[in-house]
């Protein structure tokens, strides 16, 4: 599977109608993706496992997509054979009043997966450049500084994002960041669905559908925000959802290229310690 195609480069000009929301790929159908994304699933809990006994470094995965486009599935499916010890999944929703009287970054920094752990954000510090760039009535209620109320604003949420995360890298922890980029028409047909099977009824918002209307507005928004804030440390990637099972083969095949671009290793014991398991080995031995 070729990945790099889906990733954004640094610094481009991103338009996403260059963007197939369709593509599946080398496969044919959800029966020729099955298989690789089981060997995935089953891979990344290997990994999974050396990461959390190396405890030296983590991986934080972030989500953003419009409403329906299968974050919520990608994240089940994907991370189902994983110990649950070793991952943390945050839905941020709208902010409390209390999150509001911190920088926008907070709310999200103070959920960073712990050394060790996959850390999964469903939704992040991003809607400060997405839906409070769509809604700027938003921004009122973040009581900022009125010096700080200009359009440079989103500039600087931009720097301000991009250097966190510089921070985060040179710290050990690896940033993947995916958009899961569904067509207007696919997210019409889920709705729909969402209506008409009762018990998806509990999934469907009105407030959603209003937020149809902004279209036109979020992708520019997108666009402009994956073009700001795709770098060499914390790339972008554009993953086609139309196909939910394409998804999430791609998602998880990023996901172990990643983990093994870390060179993890189970820890390596000392003279000391392999000694002490020696003398342990022996009173067991020695029980009767």
């Amino acid at each position: 599977m070729n990945i790099d195609k889906y990733r954004v480069e640094s610094g481009k000009k991103v338009s996403l109608k260059d963007y197939d929301t369709r593509d599946t790929g080398s496969y044919k159908d959800k029966t020729d993706a099955a298989g690789d994304l089981q060997k995935d699933v089953e891979h990344l809990a290997e990994l999974q496992d050396v990461l959390y006994a190396q405890n030296s470094r983590s991986l934080l995965l972030i989500f953003q997509a419009m409403d329906a486009a299968g974050k919520d599935s990608v994240i089940k499916h994907v991370m189902s054979g994983i110990n649950p010890q070793g991952c943390q999944v945050f839905s941020f929703k709208s902010p409390s009043a209390e999150e509001l009287d911190h920088d926008f970054l907070w709310r999200c920094l103070k959920a960073l997966p712990e050394r060790g752990r996959i850390g999964i954000f469903n939704r992040s510090y991003y809607e400060e450049v997405l839906v409070v760039r769509v809604h700027p009535e938003f921004l009122k209620g973040q009581r900022l500084p009125e010096k700080t109320m200009e359009d440079s604003i989103w500039k600087h949420r931009y720097e301000d994002i991009n250097a966190v995360e510089r921070y985060l890298e040179r710290n050990g922890v690896t940033i993947l960041k995916f958009f899961l980029h569904v067509s207007k028409k696919e997210q019409k047909e889920r709705f729909l669905e969402r209506i008409e099977m009762p018990e998806k009824n509990w999934k469907f918002s009105v407030a959603d559908v209003k937020e149809r209307g902004f279209w036109k507005d979020y992708m520019d928004a997108y666009e402009e925000m994956l073009e700001k804030t795709s770098t060499a440390w914390a790339p972008w990637y554009v993953i086609p959802a139309d196909r939910k099972w394409y998804t999430r083969a791609l998602v998880a095949e990023i996901i172990n290229s990643a983990l093994e671009s870390m060179n993890l290793s189970y820890p390596v014991l000392s003279k000391a310690q392999k000694a002490d398991l020696a003398s342990a080995r022996e009173l067991l031995l020695a029980e009767e």
